[in-house]
């Protein structure tokens, strides 16, 4: 038995353009002989869908897309397809995340998901309505006939060795593997976390060897908003071992054989280590937002800094260089390695760069202020000015050009309150705002390696971070060292440990009730920030949803 794996990058709610792409593989599958192509979730709405499939012209359109991919399975494969179908019954959800099986020019069934996540980014019991058994079909293959075994995504999270606690009480390939299937499959939207794929491929080898069955899992690729999908579909046979994994970060059709004897063969394409894989995901994401969102060009600040450097470098590689604007924006604290830096990546990135100072702007709106900060120390609101002062003109050359703005900010900061809303927060999206600011070095480096030629200076490596919105100002002066803000960060954000409990790690109480203090205090800024591109297990925004006016 040949099976196609279908790892596409759909755009959300093009119905039209998803089907044909469905349709395309589905073709090549026919051409390489295959007997079973297996797509993803929700392939033909895109994942994740949320509120479009409250518009029933949505629903109405992918389900006659269904019956029309339907129609092209006269001459083989079967194929098995995500998308959204209709709950008929009077009780519920009106609608099920499914999977139909189009053979022989029918739909010769309708799998529904069992089990539906509420976590972390996930929210499908607002639309779906769960199933209340597992589906079978069976396969007339050039070998016979073979029992498949079908799963969505979730279905397959269940194993205890693989969770603190268990969520559901059903366990659908447990209930698979009892039914006798000859294979279980698993069409999947999986998001990326940086060392989520090892945890899948954990996963899945202990379904395979406990049910003694080969399972394969199908995931989606591509950026869709915040969510990243890295795709690398898989397989592990009978005895649980790894056999098969389609390319990372990009879309991929790949074929594995199960022979008479149930032995499994397929290719394993390699999975980028930790630091690759972010770089890998960053650069999807990016260029996924701004393609799918209309846009060509961007553009950004370059303070001379990391974080934008890092930045520029991912929008680069995901773009192009003829399609990246960077803008230097010297006050008059800006030190003179600043612009060089911002000049020296530039050239290395071949783009180009304009420089827009801001002196003297920043000297008149001081002047028209100060009587009325008369009486009033200088503070953060005369250094905000200059943030904002640079937010504006980043904003004007987006809106006159049409190109998307990106923001600079790292998670430590954005954790923190270290930015300006309205300044340096400006942008549509937020690129590393997932990035703890030490793994923002790290990813500097890696780039250069990956590069294999300096494109971020080792000058903006290895000087001291600095917003340089005062004399003399550096990060340090105003947070602990980065090294220690990020794992009491990690602790409190993503572990969502206690102050007590973190201080009981060994950490001193004092900067852990800063930090905790901060990152509460912060909340606000956090929900009017860009969109960001999510990589940890916790990111702000989709995944962390805290309120403002609260005391805890």
């Amino acid at each position: 038995m040949r099976i196609g794996l279908a790892q596409l990058n759909p755009l959300v709610g093009d119905v039209d353009g998803n089907t044909q792409r469905v349709r395309e593989m589905m073709l090549r599958a026919r051409n390489d002989n295959v007997d079973l192509v297996v797509f993803t979730e929700l392939v033909i709405t895109g994942y994740p869908p949320k509120d479009l499939v409250l518009r029933s012209q949505l629903v109405d359109r992918n389900i006659a897309a269904i019956h029309q991919l339907a129609g092209t399975t006269k001459d083989g494969p079967t194929a098995v397809v995500g998308f959204v179908d209709r709950n008929n019954e009077k009780e519920g959800a009106t609608l099920f995340n499914a999977a139909a099986v189009l053979t022989q020019g029918t739909i010769a069934a309708i799998a529904h998901k069992s089990l539906l996540p509420t976590y972390d980014v996930f929210d499908e019991h607002r639309y779906f309505e769960p199933a209340e058994s597992s589906t079978t079909f069976e396969l007339q293959s050039k070998h016979g006939p073979r029992k498949i075994g079908i799963t969505i995504c979730e279905d397959a999270w269940t194993d205890e060795t693989c969770f603190a606690g268990r969520r559901y009480r059903r366990k659908p390939v447990q209930e698979l593997g009892k039914a006798g299937v000859d294979l279980v499959i698993n069409l999947s939207a999986s998001p990326f976390v940086v060392g989520k794929q090892a945890y899948r491929e954990t996963l899945v080898s202990g379904h395979a060897k406990s049910i003694n069955r080969p399972m394969l899992l199908v995931n989606q690729v591509g950026g869709n908003d915040e969510l990243l999908f890295d795709g690398a579909s898989f397989m592990c046979d009978s005895a649980g071992r790894l056999v098969h994994r389609a390319a990372a970060f990009r879309e991929d059709f790949t074929v594995v054989e199960i022979d008479t004897n149930g032995a499994c063969r397929g290719m394993l394409q390699p999975y980028p280590d930790e630091i690759a894989s972010i770089r890998e995901a960053l650069v999807l994401g990016t260029r996924d937002y701004v393609r799918k969102c209309g846009f060509e060009n961007v553009v950004l600040g370059l303070s001379g800094g990391i974080d934008s450097a890092v930045t520029c470098a991912i929008a680069v590689e995901a773009l192009g260089a003829e399609h990246v604007l960077g803008v230097a924006m010297p006050s008059r604290y800006s030190s003179d390695h600043s612009i060089s830096d911002a000049e020296a990546l530039a050239k290395a990135l071949g783009i180009e760069i304009r420089t827009i100072a801001i002196r003297d702007i920043h000297t008149a709106v001081e002047r028209d202020l100060a009587p009325h900060f008369d009486g009033h120390a200088p503070g953060i609101a005369e250094e905000n000015i200059q943030a904002r002062i640079r937010g504006n003109i980043l904003m004007a050359l987006s809106n006159k050009f049409g190109r998307l703005l990106l923001t600079t900010g790292n998670k430590s900061e954005i954790a923190v309150g270290y930015c300006t809303l309205y300044g340096d927060m400006c942008g549509g999206l937020a690129v590393i705002s997932d990035l703890p600011k030490t793994t923002v070095y790290d990813l500097a480096r890696h780039m250069n390696e990956h590069a294999k030629r300096e494109i971020i200076p080792l000058s903006t490596i290895e000087k001291p971070p600095s917003a340089e919105l005062r004399p003399d100002q550096h990060d340090q002066q105003s947070l602990p060292p980065y090294s220690v803000l990020d794992a009491i960060l990690h602790r409190y954000v993503e572990l969502d440990e206690s102050v007590e409990e973190i201080i009981a790690g060994g950490y001193d109480a004092a900067t852990v009730r800063k930090v905790a203090r901060l990152v509460d205090l912060n909340e606000y800024k956090r929900k009017q920030m860009a969109t960001g591109l999510k990589v940890t297990s916790r990111a702000f925004g989709i995944g962390r949803r805290m309120p403002i006016a609260a005391r805890f």
